[in-house]
């Protein structure tokens, strides 16, 4: 059933590719991207779209655009162009590692080991964290953990997998037993953002800073911890990781509105206009789906799960994509950025799309995306 949702996809992507060039989409303007360099966190989803799209069609057109791209990332790691930030591993991983996963490009693998050193000049030993943004010992921004980073850490991951160095396991490990500790709260919910002490790693306070609040529960944020944990537990087996990956996973379904796709934040006042986020939702599906294959058929849950993806991916299908709309060049509508800032409230998100996608291709074909090898 989602054959035509993936062909759709892959024709716009196609249609981009040719009218853009070399070109990285950006924040939209009505049923357009706005067009750029490779210079923001999120550029690494769009060669993951053109990587799917291959994957799904086996023309060399999207092979060729994709080594374009990662060339283009090869430049940009060398020059450190916007590279002071954690989100090194949504650069890198569907780039210059599904080069290497797809294609065993020799040279795409040493630019994504390259990528894991980047990211290890964000580790803060001192701490033990990776430091969000910032540079160290900046007042205003170090001592900052963002959930969003849990996402990052397979670079970590799987660079220890090819090298043996341990030095990436054990900050990988480090962070994400500092992210579930003080990130995830009680409920299962999640802050987006949690200060430490710079000088020796003390806890100081959970925050946010794309949320409504302090205390609540940013969807994207949540859907961040779902994959992110499960990820976790797909590299290391630590119990803890599927655990906190699946409550948070039961949490996000529990907010849900009746249509199965997320407002920008759990805890926003509902009203009419309320911006949704349907690039959350596509993240925490991918989430659900890579949990499902660590849990047993008889688990308790494991229904649960299964049924929300369902009622999700329809939902975004039949009424957040654009499916028959031939001027866009997004895939999903009403994805959310940062909204109290009057970022991004209802447009394309390129994250949003890559998800979606993703979403689609484990679902029709199997393939599981660029985190970890296959």
């Amino acid at each position: 059933m989602w054959q035509q949702a993936i062909e759709d996809a892959v024709a716009k992507t196609k249609k981009n590719l040719m009218n853009h060039g070399e070109q990285f989409p950006h924040i939209t303007e009505g049923n357009r991207y706005q067009w750029g360099d490779n210079n923001d966190w999120i550029e690494g989803f769009y060669t993951g779209l053109v990587w799917l799209s291959y994957e799904f069609t086996g023309d060399e057109f999207f092979k060729n655009a994709a080594y374009r791209q990662i060339d283009n990332f090869r430049e940009r790691l060398r020059m450190k162009t916007s590279l002071d930030h954690h989100d090194i591993g949504f650069l890198y991983m569907p780039s210059a590692f599904a080069g290497w996963l797809i294609d065993k490009n020799e040279e795409a693998k040493q630019l994504a080991l390259e990528a894991a050193d980047h990211l290890m000049t964000r580790w803060r030993p001192e701490g033990g964290y990776i430091q969000a943004w910032g540079a160290k010992g900046d007042p205003a921004i170090g001592g900052k953990i963002i959930i969003d980073c849990m996402m990052n850490l397979p670079l970590l991951y799987w660079a220890y997998e090819q090298t043996g160095d341990s030095k990436y396991r054990d900050a990988a490990v480090t962070h994400a037993n500092k992210s579930r500790r003080f990130l995830m709260r009680g409920d299962d919910s999640s802050y987006h953002t949690f200060d430490f002490n710079m000088e020796d790693g003390t806890p100081v306070r959970g925050n946010t800073h794309q949320g409504y609040t302090d205390g609540s529960t940013w969807s994207r944020g949540q859907a961040w911890a779902v994959y992110g944990f499960a990820l976790s537990y797909r590299y290391t087996r630590d119990p803890l990781y599927l655990d906190t990956a699946l409550r948070a996973a039961k949490y996000f379904i529990q907010q849900l509105p009746e249509d199965a796709v997320a407002y920008w934040d759990f805890n926003v006042p509902v009203e009419e206009g309320t911006p949704r986020d349907s690039s959350a939702s596509a993240i925490a599906v991918c989430g659900m789906l890579e949990i499902v294959q660590h849990i047993g058929e008889d688990h308790a849950d494991r229904g649960t799960l299964l049924e929300a993806i369902q009622r999700t991916m329809v939902s975004l299908k039949q009424n957040y994509s654009t499916m028959g709309e031939s001027e866009a060049e997004g895939l999903i509508k009403h994805g959310s950025y940062h909204v109290l800032a009057g970022k991004g409230p209802d447009d394309f998100m390129i994250w949003g799309d890559y998800f979606y996608l993703e979403a689609l291709m484990r679902l029709e074909r199997g393939i599981p995306g660029y985190w970890y090898e296959r």
